[in-house]
């Protein structure tokens, strides 16, 4: 079971990486705020698998833990500032659009992409969840719950690209990229509370 939670771990790192990447560079041509948004909270959720997996395969191998926790609580402490900064970001950068009245150009790279992760994402959160419960993993559960926050802002950020590809609603694109926002702040402060939690944890012990 935890080879099966490391390589569904490993998944996500691969597939968000690649889902990021790919998200950034159509949102930057295209002008969009809300794929641009998507891509980088798809960076930060490499940042959070990676952790992760890291501590699955050390479990698996039966190392001896030493400073594991710490840095695993340092990495979500770092994961999390950055995830409320990408909210501000985002939040300033669509509401400059909006005022401004800067319309994006039309996607499509951005609507295949977020119409397969709105597949693949509540696929893949089900089998984390499957194995966090086997594992008594809240770890794992926390992170099957980031992939479904994914699938969450893979709707949304479609929404709005659709809307502007079909209807020619600009403004549903930036609108959407602010929808995202309290999603991305919501796991920012999720994993900034976490890593306080855990060091009242440790103090406690």
């Amino acid at each position: 079971m935890l080879h099966r939670a490391e390589r569904l771990s490993a998944f996500t790192v691969g597939y968000n990486f690649l889902e990021g990447g790919v998200a950034v560079v159509a949102g930057l041509a295209a002008g969009s705020a809300a794929l641009s948004a998507f891509g980088l909270d798809s960076a930060i959720e490499v940042t959070s698998a990676a952790v992760l997996w890291w501590r699955l395969r050390s479990e698996r191998q039966g190392q001896v833990p030493g400073r594991e926790e710490e840095r695993e609580r340092r990495a979500s402490r770092i994961a999390g500032a950055l995830l409320l900064l990408l909210g501000a970001g985002i939040l300033m950068e669509s509401a400059r659009q909006m005022a401004f009245g800067h319309p994006p150009e039309v996607s499509r790279v951005g609507m295949v992409l977020t119409a397969l992760s709105l597949v693949v994402m509540p696929l893949l959160a089900r089998r984390k969840l499957r194995a966090a419960e086997a594992l008594g993993s809240p770890a794992l559960r926390a992170d099957a719950h980031e992939t479904l926050a994914c699938a969450w802002m893979s709707g949304t950020t479609l929404l709005g690209l659709g809307l502007n590809a079909t209807l020619g609603w600009w403004w549903a694109d930036p609108a959407a990229a602010i929808l995202l926002v309290p999603l991305i702040a919501r796991e920012g402060w999720e994993a900034w509370r976490s890593e306080r939690d855990g060091d009242g944890e440790g103090k406690g012990e």
